[in-house]
């Protein structure tokens, strides 16, 4: 079943997640109608490959073509114009950047996947929760509300900055008409009346004034009470949404609603500075005693000044962190001398800034880390923010072919590389800029998260774990000293990351049985989610009981099993995988002779076995399990068609299969036959003759069990004969014969 399929089956409050990411930069009816090709493509790879990215971009768009094409004979109009709409959006959107395409895709899908995950989790995760709880969204409405009203207030001050003007004008021509009238026309009582005319204007002038500046006051508070508080909580939140993301979690957006309300308010008060000026001009053409102008407005543009320097330093932000790509999972993890990507953003959009800030990036530009290592960056590290490379236009620069290089320490050599002090070293790439505008300089800087330089790919699981334990730990962004005493964490977030490795990595996350079993092996008995604080240490630096390896490499070497030799199988949900052997054998008991279960290696790393169920003559249960088979094994023969094909040779030599129902009771081959290299039946046959004269031959495993052991002696022999020579060997050999050629 295709993940789409997965997804449309959902129950509706799962359905309005999923529609909450679909928009115009990626229409749905793209997703439902060509739902197999897109999964079928590596869309995370393309996002950091530009090459790749194009073709991608090339290919969807012929698909989009040939669903066109399709429409088009079945006359459904409403169809084919989406379609053209879409096509013409896939053009002229994504063609200068294709990659950024590829990264929406590749983001869509794995929210997906989180969401599958999320569905057959029984209870959503504590810290899920937190991220989209009600309050939260309560929030997001009304700050989007309150800097409407804002942008609305600034706008009728401008109207009664305008009338201010007119009734000053009128004021100017009517006072400078009487003064230039002779001394013995100023003493008609015309005039005199005229006088006391101007007087009430000149009042009408003084209360306008004082209202304008009231207004224009009120509009700076507004502007000052919504920054210092709603709006730094929902960039907080942002920021620590992006944290979540990077190691797994919920797909964080709300950066354009973001973008939108900083760029409103900075509008904003630019067009109160520019009414301050306009009053500034009024003033400088007519003044009086008591005016308020002079007393009031250096005060307010003062504050409107400093509301600017403010908007803007928070406005200029990471909105991707560093990246390998080639290792798009794993974010916040370089490798020396490796390229690496990185985006920022400034959340006010302004025309007059494109290509007018130039951002410089640093490593470790406070050296405030406790490494010993130094290092520098290599390549293009000085960029123009612009509007063009975003398909959304915001203004903003992408780091595309920056690599860390490491110096030399003050003795001549590199800075100690031990497992753990490498891993556990966080360094920090800074970003600074300036904007100048109407007059005003600013100053910006930024950082991205800690991030843990590596010298050797080997390294990688470990700095991958420090980077988890981190982003769960704390949503302090620059605390670069945090492994000198790493505070312990919550055993029920910890589980609801390691299901989000799952999930993003491997496709499907972990149910609440697996999480059982996984704290069980994390803490050694069973305990309450809530309460249990798990060390790092018990994480990541101490061996497992009677283990040569740590819980995490353990865990890690799953994944890289998964994702590379039993990818489909893990998908589709057949793979029970962590589940201890005592719990097995509770499974297994009372079920038919035959049903078998598949569970991850406890004892060796990145190993996958099978147990199986039996029934001995006096009708005791038995229970048999391989050795696990590792990477090496199964980059020589796809597990599935060992299922299919594994036999045991049992004390009357006669092999047979003895996996009949995967657990509880699904047929083997209903489970897993989609997945088979090809059917039994296709296998040629001796007489059928193989290439160039040779029998066809395919590997089949074959275990031997004596009468004395429940265990399978070797079970990665892999034997050298074809079923249709086994069926031969059958007709003309006896089975003592057949066990001795075995042997």
């Amino acid at each position: 079943m295709s993940q789409w399929s997965q997804v449309q089956q959902l129950e509706i409050k799962f359905l309005e997640q999923v529609d909450q990411f679909y928009d115009d930069n990626f229409p749905m009816e793209i997703r439902h109608l060509l739902a197999q090709w897109i999964e079928s493509q590596d869309w995370e790879a393309a996002a950091n490959n530009e090459a790749m990215a194009m073709i991608l971009l090339q290919n969807l768009i012929i698909q989009v073509d040939e669903q066109l094409d399709r429409v088009s004979q079945e006359k459904n109009l409403l169809l084919i114009h989406n379609l053209k709409r879409v096509r013409k959006l896939l053009q002229g959107k994504y063609h200068g950047n294709p990659m950024h395409i590829a990264v929406i895709i590749s983001n869509c899908l794995r929210e997906e996947r989180r969401i599958l995950a999320a569905a057959s989790m029984p209870v959503q995760g504590p810290l899920e929760k937190s991220l989209q709880s009600s309050v939260v969204s309560e929030r997001q409405r009304n700050v989007e509300h309150k800097v409407s009203a804002i942008k609305n207030s600034a706008q009728m001050t401008d109207q009664d900055v305008k009338y201010l003007e007119d009734l000053q004008e009128e004021f100017d021509f009517r006072y400078k008409t009487i003064q230039s009238l002779e001394q013995n026309d100023k003493n008609s009582a015309l005039i005199k009346q005229e006088m006391l005319a101007l007087q009430a204007m000149l009042n009408t002038l003084d209360y306008k004034r004082k209202e304008v500046l009231s207004k224009i006051g009120r509009v700076i508070h507004e502007i000052d009470v919504l920054m210092s508080n709603m709006l730094t909580e929902e960039l907080l939140d942002w920021k620590r949404r992006q944290q979540i993301a990077c190691i797994g979690g919920p797909l964080h957006g709300g950066l354009d609603q973001l973008q939108n309300c900083f760029t409103l308010l900075a509008e904003s008060l630019f067009q109160v500075r520019r009414q301050l000026e306009k009053l500034d001009e009024l003033l400088t053409r007519l003044t009086y005693d008591g005016d308020p102008i002079p007393v009031q407005r250096p005060q307010l543009l003062e504050k409107v000044n400093f509301l600017l320097y403010n908007l803007f330093r928070n406005s200029f932000v990471v909105e991707r962190q560093p990246c390998m790509p080639t290792h798009p999972q794993r974010p916040m993890v370089l490798k020396t001398l490796i390229q690496f990507t990185v985006k920022l953003r400034l959340l006010i959009k302004l025309p007059e800034l494109n290509y007018q800030i130039r951002v410089k990036a640093t490593i470790d530009k406070n050296v405030s880390t406790v490494s010993n290592r130094r290092f520098v960056l290599c390549g293009t590290h000085v960029k123009a923010m612009n509007m063009d490379e975003s398909a959304n236009g915001s203004l903003s620069v992408e780091f595309r072919h920056l690599q860390p290089k490491e110096m030399k320490t003050s003795a001549g050599s590199k800075g100690n590389e031990g497992p753990h002090m490498v891993t556990e070293e966080l360094h920090s790439i800074s970003f600074e800029t300036q904007v100048c505008l109407y007059g005003l300089t600013i100053n910006l800087e930024t950082s991205s998260l800690p991030v843990v330089m590596i010298s050797n790919v080997s390294q990688l699981p470990n700095a991958w774990a420090s980077i988890i334990w981190y982003n769960l730990s704390t949503n302090d962004p620059q605390n670069l000293s945090f492994f000198n005493n790493p505070p312990a964490a919550t055993l029920s977030q910890l589980l609801e990351v390691l299901s989000w490795q799952f999930s993003s990595y491997v496709g499907r996350g972990l149910n609440s049985e697996q999480l059982n079993m996984l704290a069980e092996k994390l803490t050694g008995q069973q305990v309450s989610y809530n309460d249990y604080q798990l060390s790092w240490a018990k994480f990541c630096k101490e061996h497992l009981p009677g283990k040569s390896f740590t819980f995490w490499v353990w865990l890690e070497a799953i994944l890289d099993l998964i994702k590379k030799h039993i990818l489909p199988l893990w998908i589709d949900g057949y793979i029970m995988g962590f589940v201890s052997k005592e719990k097995e054998r509770i499974l297994l008991k009372d079920k038919t002779p035959g049903t078998f279960l598949l569970r991850f290696s406890e004892s060796n790393l990145g190993g996958i076995t099978f147990t199986w169920v039996d029934q001995l003559e006096n009708g005791d249960v038995t229970f048999h399990s391989v050795e696990p088979y590792n990477k090496g094994r199964l980059s020589a023969l796809p597990f599935a068609d060992i299922l299919r094909d594994y036999k045991v040779i049992m004390a009357d030599n006669v092999p047979e299969n003895p996996l009949k129902y995967l657990y509880p009771d699904i047929p083997k081959d209903k489970a897993f036959g989609k997945h088979y290299s090809c059917q039994p039946n296709e296998v040629s046959k001796p007489s059928d003759g193989g290439g160039k004269g040779y029998v066809p031959s395919v590997f089949i495993p074959v275990s031997k069990i004596l009468n004395d052991s429940t265990e399978p002696h070797s079970p990665s022999d892999l034997l050298p004969m074809s079923p249709s020579v086994y069926a031969v060997l059958r007709e003309h050999l006896s089975p003592t014969a057949i066990e001795t050629a075995v042997s």
